[in-house]
């Protein structure tokens, strides 16, 4: 007896799950989120999962509510008799928190790691995690996308002469070098080092960057500053251009003035968590292809290698 696939979203993801829905061409299953007054979040399925293979669909962002969004609905599949339940999480939220690197701090990404496999997922799908080894954090089977898939055919379309690739980092450098690797493309780097979070001390740059087109890589855009800081110290150092590709936006604070602002060409980020504001620099590419893709392929246990670029 075939089973039956089941998508549903949550509130903040909503706008993704749609287009998902429709490259999947299959419709949302019905969901209902009520309030009770204090504010508390109750989630009811309002169609049947039993027997069912069911993905939620909802990015674990700012404020925690989407987090437990997405663990209730779990709770909800579980004790409806859902067959396979799988968490769809194109943003995953906390994952910043991967390790212990001062005293008496959280290890916020293994947390939620637990929460979710306490709730009952049984598989997670999941984007540009800021630290691979957070996959480690389950016991449970995580496919983690990787959004060069969507970025690289859109530099190729840029067809830059003097293409380099940037890590606005130290430890953006692997997914920097991936790029580089590539397009054979030369690489440097933005060594920064950092007063508190979000607050950069200093910055300088490893590399060669006169007369080149400069493309710097991240996971995640959150407050612009590392980014926008590493444009002008580009610039400065004679780049012809320099853009952004960050999966991510994040975009909190003063992040959208500063973009405009800033000596960037272009912001180009991913779909996995909605824009606040247009820009004239930002640049949304869609995702929903590439997970309704990797969805049918766990559906049917195809492997997703294929999908990615290599």
């Amino acid at each position: 007896m075939a089973r039956t696939v089941k998508l549903f979203s949550g509130s903040t993801s909503k706008y993704l799950a749609e287009k998902i829905a429709e490259e999947y061409k299959l419709p949302l299953g019905e969901v209902t989120f009520s309030r009770f007054s204090d504010g508390e979040i109750q989630p009811s399925l309002d169609e049947s999962v039993r027997g069912c293979d069911v993905f939620f669909i909802q990015s674990t962002n700012s404020p925690t509510d989407n987090l437990f969004e997405l663990l209730l609905m779990i709770d909800a599949a579980k004790r409806a008799s859902a067959h396979y339940i799988t968490a769809v999480i194109p943003y995953f939220g906390y994952a910043r928190q991967d390790r212990k690197d001062k005293p008496r701090v959280s290890l916020g990404a293994k947390l939620v790691a637990n929460l979710l496999t306490a709730a009952g997922v049984t598989r997670i799908i999941t984007m540009d995690l800021h630290a691979a080894q957070i996959q480690g954090f389950f016991d449970i089977p995580v496919d983690h996308l990787d959004a060069s898939s969507i970025f690289i055919p859109y530099i190729k379309e840029l067809n830059l002469p003097n293409l380099t690739i940037a890590a606005p980092d130290m430890g953006g450098t692997p997914r920097a070098r991936m790029y580089a690797k590539y397009f054979n493309a030369e690489i440097v780097v933005c060594d920064k080092q950092r007063k508190r979070a979000n607050e950069i001390e200093s910055m300088s740059v490893i590399g060669e960057v006169k007369g080149r087109d400069i493309v710097l890589i991240d996971d995640l855009v959150d407050t612009a500053g590392t980014l926008t800081k590493s444009a002008e110290l580009l610039i400065e150092k004679g780049a012809t251009s320099v853009r952004a590709m960050c999966t991510h936006a994040v975009l909190s604070g003063e992040a959208y003035n500063r973009v405009e602002n800033s000596k960037l060409t272009e912001l180009v980020v991913c779909d996995t968590l909605p824009l606040k504001q247009t820009s004239k620099k930002i640049k949304s590419l869609s995702t929903a292809s590439l997970f309704a893709k990797v969805i049918r392929r766990v559906y049917t246990y195809e492997s997703i290698s294929p999908l990615f670029i290599k």
